[in-house]
């Protein structure tokens, strides 16, 4: 249930309005606007309800929310969420995030070096896995708390906020003390402890789509983290698994704008783990840019061909600049910039 604040409404009326919710055994959830102010009524939806919130001072109208998601929606906020990481980087609004940097970080010298290639390409948040989910046990799964500290490191020397997976609740306060953003990776996605307590946190969240997830899936973990307190979430379209063999996974381009259509959160497109195919990297970003995307997430390597984790995915540093360099002209043609301004350009 929302209900819209009358615009003449003191913060004393909004509280007196806010406590009548609380006294109903529901949750309030405000989100102020230029304009309006709606409260998001958090709870069991019953019919009498509608009727008592009508009646109150500076009760403008009450609408009930049909969608089992409440606070992502449109409906519960009209205006574009924009999420500050810090360090002069937002997310959404009509600048884009370019997260970039390797799969896994493989050492500090490795780390450092990429954080410090992808900025002077253009991108502003550097990425990197410590703890890596991986389909074999035996393969690399990244190096802990110790990559986490490479991690930290690397994004100091270059100035960037940085963004890693978080795998465990066992792990939060290690990845909270050196990430800027958590990441949720597709795997984690209905993990509904971990969201839980990603939620309680005062970080900006990632959300990447499950491998066979639906939309109203995707939104519904992402309002876990909200309906904790946490206003700072992003999602993150990185491909579905379906019948298709040619690439790693298919990725849902029509995902973009829907989402932005439902949905106030930021979208974030992920065309390395979409694709699987370092070729199709470029092609696919310039679309998710084009439909709407709110910035990228892209894996760089200084030499794929010796990653310990999906090498043929990730972009040279050539490769990067010269996917940064079409990406700009989609952005110009859409009408949104890329901060920093591009070196390379």
């Amino acid at each position: 249930m929302i209900i819209v604040v009358s615009p003449e409404a003191a913060p004393a009326d909004i509280d007196r309005i806010v406590a009548r919710i609380e006294e109903s055994g529901r949750q309030a959830h405000l989100s102020i606007g230029t304009e309006r102010t709606i409260i998001g009524v958090i709870g069991p939806d019953l019919p009498q309800l509608q009727d008592m919130f009508e009646t109150m001072a500076h009760v403008e109208s009450v609408h009930r929310v049909t969608k089992p998601y409440k606070l992502v929606s449109r409906e519960f906020q009209p205006r574009d969420t924009v999420i500050d990481i810090g360090k002069g980087v937002t997310i959404g609004g009509n600048t884009l995030a370019v997260m970039a940097g390797p799969c896994s970080i493989e050492d500090e010298d490795h780390v450092v070096g990429t954080a410090l290639a992808v900025r002077d390409a253009g991108a502003n948040i550097l990425r990197g896995g410590a703890f890596k989910p991986r389909s074999s046990p035996y393969a690399f799964r990244g190096l802990g708390e110790e990559g986490l500290r490479h991690l930290a490191h690397a994004g100091r020397v270059s100035g960037l906020p940085v963004i890693t997976e978080l795998m465990s609740v066992r792990d939060i306060d290690a990845v909270a003390k050196y990430a800027d953003i958590i990441q949720i990776g597709a795997r984690n996605m209905q993990n509904f402890m971990l969201l839980d307590e990603v939620g309680k946190l005062k970080k900006p969240v990632m959300i990447k789509r499950a491998l066979s997830g639906q939309i109203e899936e995707w939104l519904l973990a992402a309002e876990y983290v909200l309906a904790q307190g946490n206003p700072s979430v992003m999602l993150c379209e990185r491909g579905i698994r379906t019948f298709e063999t040619a690439y790693r996974n298919t990725f849902d381009i029509n995902a973009i704008p829907l989402v932005k259509e439902l949905s106030h959160l930021p979208v974030i497109a992920d065309p390395s783990h979409g694709t699987g195919k370092h070729a199709l990297v470029t092609p696919v970003a310039c679309a998710a840019i084009a439909a709407g995307a709110d910035g990228l997430m892209i894996e760089v390597h200084p030499s794929p061909d010796h990653a310990l984790s999906d090498g043929a995915q990730s972009l040279t540093y050539a490769g990067f600049q010269s996917m940064m360099r079409a990406v700009s002209g989609i952005a110009a043609a859409v009408e949104r910039s890329l901060t920093p301004p591009l070196v390379h350009a």
